[in-house]
């Protein structure tokens, strides 16, 4: 199974989890997260991604959802991927979570990373009156 880790400011992907959770009914397994707050040392965090990466790795690969692209995430990140092993997407969302959870024991690593990044850009919309009446029957 693909593992899945989700490096991010904050609480954010803690909450994430937690929204997954809710919505899957139960806490998936071979999903992890990392939050980064304050100002911590750079070899610091680039240890403890190392080490989440090593708990997850079931031999499948590993795939890092971080919050912002070119933020401390994401940038720690690059120095520690390995392609198709350790892949990551920026941007995360509970959509694009949810279809990596859904997909990850049928997919490869690459074939999910382009599954969610698709899968995340159309769960981007403007919420009109027309979606609305659509979605409601109203």
């Amino acid at each position: 199974m693909i593992g899945i880790l989700i490096v991010a400011h904050g609480s954010l992907a803690d909450s994430l989890v937690e929204c997954a959770t809710h919505v899957l009914g139960l806490q998936p397994s071979g999903l992890a997260t990392l939050d980064f707050i304050g100002h911590a040392d750079p070899d610091e965090r680039e240890r403890a991604l190392q080490a989440r990466l090593a708990e997850l790795d079931e031999g499948d690969g590993i795939l890092v959802l971080t919050d912002v692209y070119g933020a401390t995430p994401s940038n720690t990140l690059c120095r520690l991927l390995e392609p198709a092993h350790i892949e990551g997407v920026s941007g995360v969302n509970l959509p694009m979570l949810l279809k990596a959870l859904n997909y990850r024991e049928t997919l490869t690593l690459t074939q999910l990373v382009e599954r969610i990044v698709e899968g995340g850009r159309n769960s981007i919309n403007h919420i009109s009156e027309t979606m609305c009446n659509a979605a409601t029957g109203r």
